[in-house]
């Protein structure tokens, strides 16, 4: 919703397992301590101190709703200065690159002997040499980006790898990832060996994956 609408219409609530962690504060969620809670004004999944804000919904025939602090200052009308700062590499909410990308979809990740676990991966179009991997895909940070130019792709898999997996290697860091099929596999691998280039797709449009 744009900041005219906010608390006139229902939002469209972002469901529970899009995201791992705070859409506001960017603290993961877990079992005990950061419970999921909705914003009545945006529909974000926010934690307890996030929401912890109350405003008159118009929709809502202006009854007090619970709310996200930056829902909350828009709606009483006073701006929050913070909020101009400028976001870090990783601040870059996963919807919005996602929208905007080369190639995104989930992937399996391994690095070093940790066990695998999935990731939402995205290449940005206007960072097409740069691999962010969310936990989810309305995440509102990366966990990390790979910056791909130089790194050796290796796309033969071991058999004690998953089937479908791929290497990225520059010096001593290794970064494994494994797709769901072959397809996806060398949709990804396309991309990756002109990224590892410096170059960028020309057909982007084609490599949207969902």
């Amino acid at each position: 919703l744009q900041n005219a609408e906010l608390g006139k219409r229902a939002p469209r609530w972002i469901r529970d397992n899009e995201v791992t962690m705070c859409m506001k504060c960017k603290e993961p969620f877990n079992a005990l301590t950061r419970r999921r809670h909705h914003c009545r004004a945006c529909g974000h999944v926010v934690c307890w101190k996030c929401s912890d804000y109350k405003a008159h919904l118009e929709y809502d025939g202006n009854k007090l709703n619970k709310v996200c602090k930056d829902c909350y200052h828009v709606i009483i009308g006073c701006t929050d200065s913070e909020e101009k700062k400028k976001k870090g590499i990783l601040e870059i909410e996963s919807a919005e690159v996602s929208g905007n990308s080369v190639i995104c979809s989930f992937l399996q990740y391994m690095e070093k002997s940790k066990p695998w676990q999935k990731a939402w991966c995205v290449i940005p179009k206007q960072e097409a040499l740069v691999l962010y991997m969310y936990g989810a895909p309305q995440d509102v940070k990366a966990l990390a980006t790979i910056p791909l130019l130089g790194y050796a792709v290796d796309d033969t898999p071991r058999s004690a790898d998953l089937p479908h997996s791929f290497k990225l290697t520059q010096s001593k860091s290794v970064h494994s990832f494994a797709a769901d099929n072959e397809e996806l596999k060398q949709k990804w691998l396309k991309v990756i060996h002109l990224a590892v280039k410096g170059e960028t797709p020309e057909c982007e449009n084609e490599l949207q994956v969902n």
